[in-house]
């Protein structure tokens, strides 16, 4: 009967694939997740040495071990707000001038969990959700982009098959093989699309902007470990390859190296202690490699100018490496209700100097709190729920228009808040 329940799930983990290309995922710790799963989401993400659903793949293989024979969906719905754009120290009639760019807002991302014990050891599961994302749509032209409103739309997706073994009883690893999907589009940069001339910044003019969605295909590995040194401590450690991708053709004129758009390699490590029954406290520490993706890397100036856009070393968002750290707390109050809150920070990876192409992709968010919580039903079966704000923050350009684009700065605001609630149960 078991057995039967694979197929099953693979079938159900098919089916959210247009879901969650549909929209875009969190875009909290730069354009990824703050967490994965609404258990670990209401503790800032704290989950390497703490999994508790199965959506344990998606940050540390090992985990799936841990949790057991269950099933679990979720839906979060992720509300950006504030994204705003203020053009400071420049000529009339751009200066002091703001553009806001929440003509959507509301983004509802599912995510699905399965996972069985084959024996007392072997795991075999299956996780999908939302990896990272970026969304903008800005209420009029923006003047250095073009001449219509100017926006972006980036979408992933992760289906990650996954494999745990129990070394010992105390010791795990576990694989999953990442099968990512993504899309994405980009209008209202019409100034970037010139044939030829001076003012013929890409390559591929034609293939800059306007475009409509282009899906792209990849592949990575995310391995993990977890151990239980003492009942009362845990350790963890993951590590996730770049994922592969094709190329967006479409955006080859807007990307470096010809529209290449990899997903960045991440690592992290994490503890997990429980100095008295019912309470836990988890802390993380995750490293995010965006210096190792061209297009995200490589820096507007001098780029803009030296290289055209979609060559190798093409103007990129300029973004720098991240270190996210996690601190998530959770208090069983009864057999029936656990409680969680917690706190995220990363220092965002946006340098000042690079504000002008980021009004496009403002992750600009630093500190994330959390609050979750955990009903267990009368069936056992479990409901929880996930509360996230970011509060606003504001990245002051510093000589990020170039002269020939007038001269002056691009400030960049943004604030965040979600709300997740998930249903799952063992078998």
């Amino acid at each position: 009967m078991k057995t039967r329940l694979i197929p099953a799930a693979a079938a159900v983990a098919a089916a959210f694939v247009p879901l969650l290309l549909a929209t875009p995922a969190h875009a909290t710790n730069g354009y990824l997740s703050h967490g994965y799963g609404i258990k670990s989401m209401g503790m800032a993400g704290a989950s390497i040495a703490l999994p508790q659903d199965a959506i344990a793949a998606a940050y540390n293989p090992a985990g799936m071990t841990v949790v057991g024979n269950r099933v679990d969906f979720g839906l979060n719905w992720f509300r950006p707000t504030g994204r705003e754009a203020t053009i400071v120290g420049s000529p009339a009639p751009f200066n002091n001038t703001s553009y806001y760019g929440d003509e959507k807002s509301n983004f509802f991302v599912p995510e699905f969990g399965y996972n069985q014990m084959l024996d007392a050891r072997t795991s075999v599961g299956v996780s999908v959700y939302g990896n990272g994302g970026m969304n903008t749509f800005y209420d009029r032209p923006f003047p250095l982009f073009g001449s219509t409103k100017p926006g972006v739309d980036l979408s992933q997706l992760f289906i990650a098959p996954t494999v745990g073994y129990k070394v010992t009883p105390e010791h795990a690893v576990g694989v999953s093989l990442n099968l990512a999907f993504q899309r994405f589009k980009a209008h209202g940069l019409e100034n970037f699309t010139a044939p030829s001339g001076p003012m013929q910044f890409s390559a591929y003019p034609s293939d800059v902007t306007n475009n409509g969605y282009e899906n792209s295909y990849g592949y990575g590995l995310r391995l993990g470990y977890i151990g239980q040194i003492t009942p009362q401590f845990a350790v963890g450690a993951t590590y996730q390859s770049k994922t592969w991708m094709t190329d967006f053709d479409n955006y080859r004129g807007l990307f470096a190296e010809q529209g290449g758009f990899d997903i960045p390699a991440n690592y992290g490590l994490g503890i997990a202690l429980k100095p008295m029954p019912g309470l836990d406290i988890a802390l993380d520490v995750v490293w995010i490699d965006y210096s190792g993706i061209k297009s995200i890397n490589n820096p507007l100036l001098p780029n803009l100018f030296q290289a055209r856009l979609g060559t190798d070393g093409g103007a990129g968002f300029g973004w720098e490496d991240m270190t996210v750290y996690k601190l998530g707390i959770q208090y069983a109050l009864n057999p029936q209700l656990t409680l969680r809150g917690g706190y995220n920070y990363g220092k965002q990876p946006i340098p000042a100097s690079e504000t002008l192409f980021n009004v496009l992709a403002p992750g600009v968010m630093e500190d994330h709190w959390t609050l979750g919580a955990t009903w267990t039903l009368a069936n056992k079966s479990e409901l929880s729920f996930s509360f996230l704000y970011s509060p606003s923050v504001t990245v002051t350009g510093e000589n990020s228009i170039p002269p020939a684009f007038g001269g002056g700065n691009v400030n960049l605001k943004m604030k965040e808040m979600s709300f997740g609630v998930a249903y799952g149960w063992k078998f």
